[in-house]
């Protein structure tokens, strides 16, 4: 037996308009239909219909995580700061780690991800190789201190997240804990019926090696990723790589110095010089932890400050300003080239391959050169792919022209290493009788952000249109208006609910029925059966909220089909 759930008693209020600060659709949807209520900047409450939809996709990534041997577990959300410490994300999660003190001046901090707390749970409870492999997970809040908390809840500053980790004795046991981790994600999503892609991705802040993400295509997306329509190469944006191409430079005449007055961008070099801005080397300067870098890349590129960003982590990267050129001589604002750099590391791009002959600053005012071979007349230090991806660039697998995308990031699965393990001494005694350094993995899934998803992808014009799994209710009666549309509409919701059937029921009184239907499409639950003007004749009308098909059929009729019996 199913719960029958009357909307006149339901705490639910639905909106005519959108919420004056909502930018993306899933903010406004989730709050004109009643599903959630903002609380505070990046702080949301989730009302009835909210957490039946939140509850359904905990249900479906709990049986799944279930399914491939995980155990669940519940740890604390208020964490102890010395762990974090000992790993160094005490300090390299910056600014959005919310931090406080207890009443004894002791640190702590909210838990943003729980990798050291698992750690030491497994350290205290497994000691041999016997009590190994072993998936914990847990679905629980999360906090992060973001700067500009927005569209809605896709980036809150609390989110309900499901991590999980692996703990294994060898690298062969984390590789078939993560391809376990990554078949029950794929179930998951499909489940849940989103539209997603597993891309590439880079470890960050977590470290370890392999890392991939499960993107969500949506115009609401914060991340762009890659699609090559030619292979099955997919990749966040940051992750993309390419290979260092060394081409030879037998041919190019020696450096030359060209007077060039008032260029000190790339577009009036270009423009002066009469070249494509692509000919030209940019050399943005930065200071990593104050100490100045060059990264070159090619004039017509824009750096990835992410990417660079990502490269120094955990050291904080920032642009030199005009006091940082004061006593360099060999520092010229507008005409900095790698040649003659004193005490300056430099770093490139791998299109400034070893062989490749650029126009580039002289380090004189109004003085470029010509014919600066990478590896002739400059060393480049280290390469980074340093560049922001274009629509169009190749792809690193076959070489056809990349499409680029937005899209909400939905999980993300690592390989974690030995990183934690070593920080906090995680050790088991193995088969020969000596301690065994432990490999571990983590892997997320957004279950609040999957519902924003959700409302991205499965939308229209008149409201949301949830999938069947994940739905407030399996189906929507709407009781149009007189008595006796209202006793058939809760006999048949009575008789749906016994069979197993989650009903929703419209039963408000004094709501006229031109309301009750535009709040059925904007609810979205998949069926709505109508209680209407063939009433006296017990027959109502079934709708499919997606397809907008339409159908008479008798109450037998109607609970029969909805029923699968």
């Amino acid at each position: 037996m199913a719960q029958v759930q009357r909307m006149s008693r339901l705490m639910v209020k639905t909106l005519r308009d959108d919420p004056a600060d909502a930018e993306v659709l899933s903010h406004k949807l989730l709050v004109r239909a009643g599903y959630v209520r903002r609380t505070a900047a990046g702080l949301w409450s989730w009302l009835p219909l909210g957490k039946k939809v939140l509850a359904n996709v905990e249900r479906v990534v709990r049986e799944e995580m279930d399914a491939i041997g995980a155990q669940e577990v519940t740890l604390p959300a208020l964490l102890p700061k010395e762990p974090y410490e000992a790993t160094g994300r005490w300090e390299e999660y910056g600014p959005e780690l919310f931090r406080l003190k207890d009443r004894k001046g002791g640190d702590y901090l909210l838990g943003p991800t729980h990798e050291e707390i698992f750690t030491l749970l497994v350290k205290d409870q497994c000691t041999s190789y016997k009590d190994l492999p072993v998936i914990l997970y847990q679905i629980q809040n999360k906090y992060r201190d973001e700067a500009r908390p927005r569209a809605g809840i896709l980036r809150g500053r609390e989110f309900l997240m499901k991590d999980s980790y692996s703990f294994d004795t060898a690298d062969e046991g984390l590789a078939e804990s993560y391809a376990l981790h990554r078949e029950a994600y794929r179930k998951i999503f499909a489940r849940l019926g989103l539209d997603y892609r597993i891309c590439a991705a880079t470890a960050g802040a977590m470290g370890g090696s392999k890392s991939e993400e499960f993107l969500a295509p949506a115009a609401a997306g914060e991340d762009t990723f890659a699609d090559c329509p030619n292979c099955d190469y997919a990749a966040n944006t940051e992750a993309i790589t390419y290979p260092l191409k060394p081409v030879d430079a037998a041919g190019v005449p020696a450096l030359e110095e060209i007077p060039t007055p008032d260029t000190p961008t790339i577009e009036t070099l270009a423009a002066y010089l009469e070249v494509p801005a692509s000919a030209t080397l940019k050399n943005l300067l930065v200071k990593v932890d104050g100490e100045i870098v060059a990264i070159g890349v090619p004039g017509d590129r824009e750096v990835d400050m992410d990417k660079v960003e990502a490269h120094f982590a955990p050291a904080a990267v920032e642009l030199v300003t005009a006091e940082d050129f004061t006593g360099r001589a060999d520092l010229v604002r507008g005409y900095v080239g790698p040649q003659g750099l004193e005490k300056v590391r430099y770093l490139a791009d791998p299109r400034v391959a070893p062989g490749t002959a650029w126009i580039t600053g002289a380090n004189k005012e109004g003085v470029h050169a010509r014919n600066v071979v990478a590896g002739r007349d400059f060393e480049v230090d280290a390469y980074v792919d340093a560049v922001v991806v274009q629509e169009g660039d190749p792809c690193p697998v076959c070489g056809t022209g990349l499409k680029l995308d937005r899209a909400i990031e939905i999980g993300h699965i690592f390989q974690l290493g030995r990183k934690y393990a070593d920080a906090l001494q995680l050790d088991v005694l193995g088969q020969q009788g000596k301690p065994v350094r432990v490999t571990m993995g983590s892997y997320g899934i957004g279950v609040s952000r999957a519902v924003a998803a959700l409302a991205e992808q499965h939308a229209d014009e008149q409201g949301l249109v949830w999938p069947a799994e994940i739905a407030p209710a399996d189906v929507h009666v709407v009781a149009a208006g007189k008595a006796l549309q209202t006793e058939l509409a809760l006999d048949v919701s009575q008789k749906l609910g016994d069979a197993g059937v989650r009903v929703l029921v419209d039963d408000r009184a004094g709501v006229s029925p031109g309301v009750k239907f535009t709040d059925a499409e904007l609810i979205g639950v998949p069926k709505i059966l109508v209680a209407g003007r063939r009433s006296a004749d017990g027959v109502l009308e079934l709708k499919d909220r997606r397809t907008g098909e339409r159908e008479e059929l008798t109450v037998d009729e109607a609970i029969a089909r909805l029923t699968g019996k």
